[in-house]
C-alpha cells in the first residue's frame, strides 16, 4: 500500500515544473555511493527529526536548505521540505509534532527518489 502511494506521489511531482527541476548531481550522486544508502536513510531521519517533525518550527518554510546534502535536494524534489509542501503534497497537517509512521513515510518517499535517481 505505502509502495503505491509513493509512487503515486513522485508521479504527480514529476508533472510540477518546480519539482522536477531538482536532480542530484554527480558529487551527490558519489556521497551517497561513499556514506552508504543506509547512511543516507540515517541522515533522512536526522533532518526529519530535527526540521520537519515538531509541532512548531520556527523558520518554517526556509529551513531547508537547496544544496548540500542528497537528502536536501530530495526533500525539494519531492515536497518533504516543510510543514506547508508537507501539507499541500502528502496531506500532512501542519502544527501537530509528525508521528512516527508519518516520519518513516517521508523517509521512504526521500530515499526512493534518491535511489530512482541513482540509477539515472
Amino acid at each position: 500500500m505505502q509502495d503505491a502511494r509513493i509512487e503515486n506521489v513522485l508521479t504527480r511531482l514529476s508533472k510540477s515544473k518546480f519539482r522536477s527541476k531538482f536532480h542530484l548531481k554527480q558529487q551527490d550522486k558519489d556521497y551517497v555511493k561513499e556514506k552508504g544508502i543506509d547512511k543516507i536513510r540515517e541522515h533522512a531521519y536526522d533532518f526529519i527529526n530535527k526540521r520537519l517533525a515538531p509541532a512548531n518550527i520556527p523558520n518554517d518554510g526556509k529551513q531547508t536548505p537547496m544544496r548540500g546534502h542528497p537528502v536536501f535536494i530530495a526533500q525539494h524534489a519531492t515536497a518533504t521540505c516543510c510543514r506547508g509542501c508537507l501539507y499541500k503534497w502528502h496531506k500532512i497537517q501542519p502544527g501537530v509534532e509528525l508521528s512516527q509512521e508519518q516520519k518513516d513515510y517521508i523517509v521512504n518517499v526521500i530515499m526512493t527518489w534518491i535511489q530512482n535517481e541513482m540509477k539515472k
